[in-house]
């Protein structure tokens, strides 16, 4: 298992984001050397975990959560054949593509160990947007991307430090728990019944994840007592 590229976005202006400014960091392309790589702060405040890489939009991207984001080599292969075109490292909005890694079936929780000192830690998957779907040119590529279940994974930075493309990675811990990042990204988008099987995955799952699934229980347990109560 390996880093193929080290991808960073510069901000572009462009017509498809709704960003107040008009702005993207989508656009990312392989860095020639060492980027370092360290927590970026929360949400909203922090952006990319990666030193020369813009996330533009803060309301929806980057911070602590969703510091890192990366997409196998071999799901960009596939979507190659399935669209007929070449997609470069990069081509998905992908900080680190990697080559030999089951990424969307991480465990939330599992920990890679890139180089000799960067540990990072899967919190989730990619939710596509209007965004994502300019950036590509596909018509419907935001249900095509959906119904094919294999987001990428974005992680948190847990040891910051130095990578570069070609740098081993080693998964160093995998949770005794089964909620992988396709399965959050199914319960997230097109199979919500699944929200309350992602609390297995307690803290290390990303908080809007988990919010989600506690709310979808509540809301479940309010509705059984109503019925509950109508039926008595």
């Amino acid at each position: 298992m390996k880093l193929l590229s080290v991808n960073l976005g510069r901000p572009k202006a462009v017509p498809y984001t709704d960003q107040p400014q008009g702005l993207t960091g989508i656009d990312k392309r392989p860095a020639d050397g060492p980027v370092r790589v360290a927590a970026p702060g929360p949400k909203g405040i922090g952006a990319s975990g990666l030193a020369g890489d813009a996330v533009c939009d803060t309301r929806h991207h980057g911070g602590d959560h969703q510091a890192v984001y990366a997409v196998a080599r071999e799901d960009l292969d596939g979507w190659e054949r399935e669209l007929g075109r070449p997609l470069a490292h990069g081509a998905f909005g992908e900080n680190l593509t990697t080559e030999g890694v089951d990424v969307s079936g991480a465990l939330i929780g599992e920990r890679w160990r890139i180089g000799d000192t960067v540990v990072l830690e899967v919190t989730c998957g990619r939710i596509p947007c209007r965004t994502f779907q300019g950036h590509l040119g596909e018509r419907g590529w935001v249900k095509r991307f959906t119904r094919e279940g294999a987001p990428g994974a974005y992680l948190r930075v847990v040891v910051p430090g130095e990578i570069r493309a070609g740098d081993r990675v080693e998964i160093v811990h995998r949770p005794e728990h089964d909620v992988t990042v396709a399965l959050v990204f199914r319960a997230r988008t097109t199979e919500r019944p699944l929200l309350p099987r992602l609390l297995a995955a307690g803290e290390a799952l990303h908080p809007e994840a988990r919010e989600a699934a506690r709310a979808y229980l509540e809301k479940a347990r309010k509705a059984q007592k109503q019925r509950l109560g109508q039926d008595g």
